[in-house]
């Protein structure tokens, strides 16, 4: 079979070349964020990292990230070395902006050879019924990926370090495809974990993958085989020996957890992320309005809570508080539906399927969701969105409302145009391309939901423009944070539509 143009590394030239040329454009305090854990870990000694407050800004990631950070360092004393100071906060001469820069495309080739295993992994054609992703399928979706103006917008404006963490992600999901290299698979999302803990959503569905692919017969649950279970026990313990071993021998792990987990944050991000949360505080928020005419009684200390866009604890005014038990149970119930089919039918699409619903149920439901984390769901499900047009039914109002939904992380002017043109072009494009390339399903599509679809991606272009232009026009500094409400709970309709429209698919596929 000849070459599918354009290739991945066609792809990523032309992508690092537009990359580099926003790098004069706006960058938000994760800049600062990054720079001050590379100060961090070149100055100080291991055992100081995870206890230095220097800076508001404290290293909160895992210790593989830290040892990332370490190595970048080495680097970046060649570049500048007054960047690599503890004290010297806010730095940003043009040599720090650019090295930072560059080390976001650079260490997200690891992204494009993942994307590149998964492409030559795929067959030459789908199977019967669209059960698997052609490789013409998987070549489109890899490039969606690779382009995603997700990482674009998060990584490459707004400043972080997601690319290469992706490119892990999905390398462990293609180890995952072949019974040959199930332990690698396992190996590599244990490293994955230990460079940043938010993938811990998904774990649930590798241990039901693992435990019934790699540690107990294909023939009966009942049978295990016990040298597969040593070996990934062995691999586990030895991953995670290596990332906390020498934290764990000086008694600081208690101290990294504290840092990595810190619990007294509220339900809601200041930014609610598009979830169950936005719909229900846009919902409090509605009945504060109209509770005098019901007579509903308010609560007046939950007023100025982050239900109504500030940072703090989040209390309600009309409606029940929401306890980190009961995201807690949530999460740990929405997540259990999908991963007890995973148990008795361990396929790789059934796996890959797990993972984005444990993303979906963790979005949607978790305690004090950051909005960036919806690439936890986009990601795994673009992999097998083009598996039928069910399927693709399903991913496109995630497409929109995950990316409509980043928006507010560029509020400066000069980048209104690049997130908006490069947005709606990816979606144009790629949606095209998707309805092309996805097969006839089995069975019969969801009508309702495909109207839905549609309506639902026809009124993105009005609520971006009133969000970002007419708000402004209109109200100047006042209502600042009702184009961001707006947005929240638009998106939020769209990633929980996304949701049941994939859970039905996924039950009857």
């Amino acid at each position: 079979m000849g070459d599918i143009y354009p290739s991945l590394t066609q792809c990523a030239i032309v992508a690092a070349a537009l990359k580099i040329l926003l790098f004069p454009a706006y960058k938000s305090t994760d800049f600062e964020v990054h720079r001050n854990w590379l100060a961090i870990t070149h100055s100080l000694p291991l055992w100081e990292w995870y206890y230095d407050k220097t800076s508001e800004w404290t290293l909160d990631y895992p210790p593989f990230f830290a040892y990332f950070e370490w190595m970048m360092s080495q680097v970046a004393k060649l570049v500048d070395p007054a960047m690599l100071k503890v004290y010297n906060l806010e730095y940003a001469s043009w040599q720090t902006v650019y090295f930072q820069r560059f080390t976001v495309i650079i260490t997200e080739l690891l992204l494009v050879y993942a994307l590149q295993i998964f492409v030559d992994s795929s067959p030459r054609s789908g199977g019967g019924g669209g059960s698997v992703v052609s490789k013409r399928a998987a070549q489109a979706a890899a490039i969606s990926i690779l382009l995603s103006p997700g990482l674009l917008i998060i990584d490459h404006i707004h400043f972080q370090y997601n690319g290469c963490m992706y490119g892990l992600l999905i390398l462990s999901l293609v180890l995952g495809r072949d019974k040959s290299t199930l332990l690698w698979s396992g190996l590599a999302f244990a490293a994955l974990l230990c460079m940043k803990h938010i993938y811990l959503y998904l774990a649930p569905a590798y241990f039901v993958f693992l435990l019934r692919a790699y540690c107990l017969s294909p023939r009966s649950i009942f049978r295990i085989q016990w040298l597969n279970c040593v070996k990934l026990g062995f691999g586990l313990t030895s991953v995670f020996g290596i990332a906390f071993g020498p934290f764990a021998l000086r008694g600081q792990i208690s101290q990294i957890f504290s840092r990595l987990f810190p619990f007294s944050r509220g339900l809601c991000h200041a930014y609610w992320a598009p979830n169950v949360w936005a719909m229900y505080s846009f919902v409090d928020r509605v009945l504060i309005l109209i509770a005098p005419r019901l007579g509903l009684p308010l609560k007046e200390g939950a007023l100025t809570s982050t239900t109504r866009g500030l940072v703090g604890d989040t209390a309600f005014a009309v409606l029940p508080d929401v306890s980190p038990r009961v995201c807690f149970v949530l999460t740990l119930l929405f997540q259990a539906i999908p991963l007890a089919r995973l148990f008795m039918q361990p396929t790789w699409e059934n796996f890959v399927a797990g993972v984005t619903l444990c993303g979906f149920a963790s979005f949607l439901f978790g305690w004090h969701v950051h909005e960036k984390a919806i690439l936890l769901v986009i990601i795994p499900f673009s992999l097998i969105a083009l598996r039928d047009r069910r399927f693709l039914g399903a991913f496109r109002p995630l497409a929109v409302a995950g990316h409509v939904s980043l928006f507010p992380l560029l509020f400066t002017p000069a980048e209104f145009p690049i997130k908006t043109v490069y947005t709606v072009f990816w979606l144009i494009l790629f949606l095209m391309v998707f309805d092309r390339l996805a097969p006839a399903a089995s069975r019969a599509r969801l009508f309702l939901f495909d109207r839905f679809s549609t309506l639902y991606i026809t009124v993105s272009i009005p609520l971006i423009v009133y969000c970002s232009l007419v708000h402004g026009i209109l109200f100047g500094n006042k209502y600042e944070f009702l184009p961001l409400m707006f947005t929240s709970s638009y998106s939020a309709i769209g990633v929980v539509g996304s949701w049941v429209g994939f859970m039905v698919v996924y039950f009857t596929s």
